[in-house]
């Protein structure tokens, strides 16, 4: 019994014989090794496409502007895992990945979601500020969380989202979903009755739209760069560990209420 849609049996990332690999239709030690970056390769992976210069130069930006912002969840999983199990890093980059839901991370997808419904709003007539007003208005009417805004740690503004707009915009990058995510700033101050900061997740969801890069794999830009952080506190973890450290700090700070034999 076959479960879900089933698909061709095929596909077009790579293959690999005993004379080589081949990857997208590329030699992958003839053509692309020693010549494309492991961004550039990254992206055209994803898109069967090479990256522009300005494509690769913003995929770097954004991947350096989120692959680290200290003992967040997902580090404290991952050292902590290592802790419990020296031998096996790949389940503590694992056990730190694995916390990359929509809280942590994943906010950058639920931003790329937004943009798209503004910009099918706007192709279909709205103007760009009514369809952010309109997006704010219904999210919060429903007791939502605004994807892209606020930070409790960045306020009253998030530096990264300022430098990669920045740097959009001077690089003449920033296009519609940039600008979009530029007015729901205000739609949002509205809607929230104050002031709420664009947060980097909104500012790499816009880029990457704007870079023409596949809305679906938004999210595959913040789990590739923060598994770099991750092996960053691993490395660390096996020679300063904290890992237990962690653990009993955790144990000494809650408190426990569930009644006595």
């Amino acid at each position: 019994m076959h479960i879900g849609k089933p698909g061709e049996a095929k596909t077009a990332i790579a293959t690999a014989d005993a004379a080589g690999v081949t990857v997208r239709g590329r030699n992958l030690v003839g053509d692309l090794m020693g010549r494309l970056s492991f961004t550039a390769y990254f992206y055209f992976l994803t898109t069967g496409r090479e990256p522009t210069e300005t494509q690769r130069y913003f995929l770097d930006l954004l991947l350096v502007a989120i692959a680290e912002h200290g003992l967040t969840p997902t580090a404290i999983a991952a050292r902590m895992t290592l802790a419990a199990a020296p031998d096996s890093i790949e389940g503590a980059v694992a056990a730190g990945l694995l916390g990359a839901g929509r809280v942590i991370l994943g906010s950058s997808a639920a931003s790329g979601a937004v943009l798209i419904d503004a910009k099918a709003r706007v192709a279909a007539g709205a103007t760009p500020d009514a369809a952010a007003a309109a997006i704010a208005s219904e999210i919060h009417a429903r007791g939502g969380k605004m994807p892209g805004f606020g930070h409790p740690m960045h306020k009253p503004v998030d530096p990264r989202a300022d430098k990669i707009v920045a740097l959009a915009v001077e690089k003449k990058v920033a296009g519609q979903a940039i600008d979009l995510a530029q007015r729901f700033t205000p739609a949002v101050a509205k809607a929230w009755g104050r002031p709420l900061p664009m947060n980097v997740s909104m500012a790499i969801a816009a880029c990457l739209i704007d870079l023409d890069f596949p809305p679906a794999m938004i999210k595959a830009i913040p789990i590739l760069a923060r598994a770099a952080g991750l092996l960053a506190h691993l490395a660390e973890e096996q020679q300063r560990p904290i890992g237990f450290a962690m653990a009993g700090a955790a144990e000494d700070a809650i408190r426990y209420d569930g009644g006595k034999p």
